[in-house]
Formats: structure tokens, sequence, C-alpha cells
């Protein structure tokens, strides 16, 4: 089992009073799911994929990644393990405007301590994987949107996490895009990858193999079901 949680609670005191964003959450993903996590704005998904993302800590109850405690480890440790375990894919790309595609993709490595030879190959080939190859010194200015996106794929594959956190990721994208995207990841999926991902659209929710829904901090679904082809 890759990620388990067990009564996870998460709450945010604001103006005298409390939010239960989470409320006794139990989730477990095995390595190698397909998980799409679904619900209105408040319901909590957000603030789950925070927290398997070692972004937030959780007021209580027990978060395990792959047999580590993430819920026990300090703020160093945390960082290491958002660093070296996880990849993360957000609706905005996050890319630097200045930066070519290698360097965007190299960069956790930079945080990682590599050389920057072998950062240079571990950036080309995740670009190759994702079919951008060619597109190595452009910067994203020069690059589609859903080109943008596939680099902000590549940067998230290039430390060989342990699984894809991805946040809204076709959100800013058209359509046709969107399926080339799904499609993507359904591949990464098929070869091994592990991924979460996080949608408010049922259409983008029917590429996963299984559907975990939220509402009011509690899941109120999870399902597996044969996942749609986006190509």
């Amino acid at each position: 089992m890759l990620i388990h949680t067990r009564d996870l609670v998460k709450i945010y005191r604001m103006g005298g009073g409390e939010v239960r964003a989470l409320d006794g959450v139990n989730v477990d993903i095995d390595a190698g799911e397909f998980v799409a996590v679904m619900g209105p704005s408040g319901s909590g998904k957000s603030t789950f994929m925070n927290v398997l993302g070692c972004l937030d800590r959780p007021t209580s109850g027990e978060y395990v990644l792959k047999e580590k405690k993430i819920s026990d480890l300090t703020g160093d440790e945390l960082a290491s393990v958002r660093n070296r375990s996880i990849g993360f894919v957000f609706q905005q790309f996050n890319l630097l405007a200045r930066t070519p595609a290698v360097e965007n993709v190299e960069l956790p490595l930079v945080y990682a301590g590599l050389p920057k030879k072998q950062r240079i190959e571990k950036a080309r080939a995740m670009l190759d994987r994702v079919g951008l190859g060619e597109r190595a010194h452009h910067h994203p200015a020069q690059l589609s949107g859903g080109q943008q996106q596939r680099v902000a794929i590549a940067r998230a594959l290039v430390t060989e996490p342990l699984l894809i956190l991805a946040d809204e990721p076709t959100g800013a994208l058209d359509s046709r895009t969107s399926l080339e995207i799904m499609a993507l990841f359904q591949e990464l999926n098929r070869h091994g990858m592990t991924v979460v991902l996080v949608t408010h659209e049922p259409d983008v929710a029917r590429f996963a193999r299984r559907i975990i829904a939220f509402r009011d901090g509690k899941v109120v679904q999870d399902e597996r079901s044969e996942a749609l082809a986006a190509a």
C-alpha cells in the first residue's frame, strides 16, 4: 500500500470559530492506481491533496506514505519527502517564464543536489518522455498551454517520484488539449506511475480508474470503474 490515512482531521480556526476541512478521512491507495478526487468548493478535496503532498499537516489522525509516518515528520523531513517522493502538477503550470523548458524540468534536481550534467540528461529524458524533446530550449511563452503542461508533467517526473499529485491539471486548457493531457496521465499510469488527480469536472474524473468524492470534509463516494480511454 502506498497511501494510508486513518481518522484524518484538519481544522482551520477562523474569526473565533473553526472550519473542519477534513473530518475523519480514511483512504487507502495502492501503488499503480489512478485516482480522481472530486467534490464541490469547500468539500475538503484540496485540503486532502495538500496533506497528501506534505504541503499541510493534519490536525489529528495518521498519514502513512509507503510505510513512512508522514504526520510525525519535521519541517525539513517533509520538504525532503516533497522533493524526492512526490511530483506536483498544477492548473497554471507554474513554470519560470524566462527559463527554457529543460531548465524548468531540471529545477527539482537542483534542490536534490545532483550535478549539472546529470540534471540536464534526466531533464532531456523526461521531455522526450512527454513528447517535447525538440522543444527543450523553448521558453514557456513559445509553447502552447498543452505543451506548457507537458513541461510541468516532465518536471514532476524528473525526480522519479512515488506518485504524481495533479491539482486541476486541465483547468486552464481547452477540451481537445485536456484529452491529450489525460491520455498522457493514463500512459504514465499504465507504466506503473501512481496518479492522484483533483478535479471538479466529472468528464475529467471518468478517465481515472477510481473516483473518491468529498463533501463537508468527509468521503461520500469511493468507487472503482473502467476508465474512459482518453485517446
